[in-house]
């Protein structure tokens, strides 16, 4: 069983920075994509960023050039380092990992972007 464990959300002002971590455990096959979406309020779920076993990721184009996701595979984590931070990216932030068989998701951490 795959459990997936987010942290490092929280309030920041408009311009500041916040780091994701999700720590993954259990049985993890390969190949696999972890990563980052978001849910505001009043809104679907959407892919912010994802990184292949392989080492390609890509983006959402709200948040390239501000956000930067990378992955320990040895540590088993996966990191969302989010800059320059807007109010639109007010949300909660759930950790993701797809695999050949399934989807896996964390419970989610919230981010609150306002002054």
């Amino acid at each position: 069983q795959v459990q997936l464990v987010e942290s490092g959300g929280g309030l920041v002002q408009p311009g500041g920075s916040l780091r994701l971590s999700c720590a993954a455990s259990g049985t993890i096959f390969s190949p696999n994509t972890m990563g980052w979406y978001r849910q505001a309020p009043g809104k679907q779920r959407e892919l912010v960023a994802a990184s292949l076993n392989g080492g390609s990721t890509n983006y959402a184009d709200s948040v390239k050039g501000r956000f930067t996701i990378s992955r320990d595979n040895a540590k088993r984590m996966v990191y969302l380092q989010m800059n320059n931070l807007e109010p639109e990216d007010t949300a909660v932030y759930y950790c993701n990992l797809a695999t050949r068989l399934r989807d896996y998701w964390g419970k989610g951490t919230l981010v609150t972007v306002s002054s």
